[in-house]
């Protein structure tokens, strides 16, 4: 006799189980709003699109099906490999626009600072929970290292979007873990002190003759840009000046879909990548904007309702990083695509079209998938 419970016509409900079906439901609303917006940003791309989409789901379902206690077992070898591909990177990679960020490895070429965004606060995750109990002041310290051995490589290669994504994904492990304010007051304080100074001085400081210690020269420029776009209008400045035009032309309800001047007519770069929000604001306006902050809030509070309930250390600091890591995404794509950050080349979650992107976001909802099915399973 068959098992009843391996019964084919219930096929569509073995594929389902692992899968938590309000993050999912998020997550597919948000990348059914991403398709409309991609229709008239890029057509051409709908159809790789579709197989980033489906390769994502794949991802994810297996992501939701790999217990926490199996994550938690290979999350130092996914470290180990992680640093060991990066010094890769610097020794033998691949130099592309002047970067040195992609690996050969025969079959095909990889980023490893991607496998950071995940394989970091997996790492720090699992040490926390190591020391549950006996936790120093010198634990953090050593929890930093850890984290600023590949935030430091990535920095080199250089990709400072990737770095700022992996330094954020670690803090937040760290702070969830309990890093006092006495260590991150100074460190906040020394930071708005060095914007300061910067915006204040930005006129004598952007002069062409001056360096900035520990800085490339683009970087400089990135900064220099923000504080005036107006000072190189048809260059360096060009994509902030485009942009917020097009999110200032939208208006409250955008000029509506397919009609945006800017995306249109080819003044606005990077139009289906980096720049997305600008082509959805100048088309849909603020509503639409409204709208896709609110599913990315509904995102971040139910990660977050999945944190506070999960049943070990582990699950709980690695849950809380992964909610928060979708956040920073949305926050600093919004914030240089707004022309408040420097423009780092930060994707819009689920919005932006890339493959390896959509890949390691959808991985990163179905560890929290997972940890939220185990939780049931733990309670039960």
């Amino acid at each position: 006799m068959i098992d009843s419970r391996f019964d084919p016509r219930k096929w569509p409900g073995y594929l389902m189980a692992p899968l938590d079906g309000a993050l999912l439901t998020i997550v597919v609303l948000i990348l059914g709003f991403a398709t409309v917006v991609m229709v008239s940003a890029s057509p051409e791309r709908l159809d790789t699109l579709a197989l980033n989409v489906g390769v994502a789901f794949v991802v994810m379902w297996i992501a939701a099906s790999i217990p926490p206690q199996r994550m938690m077992s290979i999350a130092l070898p996914l470290y180990v490999l992680g640093v060991l591909l990066l010094i890769g990177v610097a020794l033998f990679g691949d130099v592309s626009k002047g970067a040195r960020r992609w690996l050969n490895i025969g079959v095909a070429r990889i980023q490893p600072s991607e496998l950071m965004k995940i394989s970091m606060p997996l790492m720090l995750a699992w040490y926390f929970q190591l020391r549950e109990g006996a936790l120093r002041v010198r634990d953090f310290f050593i929890a930093a290292a850890l984290l600023l051995v590949p935030v430091g490589l990535i920095a080199k290669q250089p990709d400072l979007g990737t770095a700022v994504l992996v330094a954020a994904a670690g803090f937040y492990v760290l702070f969830f873990a309990g890093l006092t304010w006495r260590l991150i007051l100074p460190v906040a304080v020394v930071g708005i002190a060095a914007i300061a100074a910067i915006v204040v001085m930005g006129d004598t400081i952007c002069q062409p003759d001056v360096e900035w210690p520990g800085m490339r020269e683009y970087q400089k420029h990135r900064v220099c840009t923000l504080l005036d776009p107006t000072s190189d209008p048809l260059g360096k400045g060009f994509h902030i000046i485009q942009s917020t035009i097009a999110i200032g032309s939208g208006g409250v309800l955008g000029k509506g879909w397919g009609h945006g001047t800017q995306t249109h007519l080819d003044f606005l770069p990077e139009r289906h990548t980096d720049f997305i929000f600008a082509v959805l604001t100048e088309e849909f306006g603020l509503a639409g904007a409204v709208i896709l902050v609110l599913l990315y809030i509904c995102l971040i509070f139910r990660g977050l309702f999945i944190a506070a309930g999960a049943p070990t250390l582990f699950s709980r600091l690695l849950a809380g990083a992964l909610t928060l890591i979708f956040f920073t995404y949305a926050f600093v794509n919004m914030g240089m695509v707004s022309g408040i950050l420097p423009v780092v080349g930060v994707p819009l979650p689920f919005v932006s079209y890339g493959g390896t992107a959509l890949v390691t976001l959808c991985l990163g909802v179905g560890m929290l998938m997972s940890i939220q099915r185990h939780r049931r399973r733990v309670g039960a």
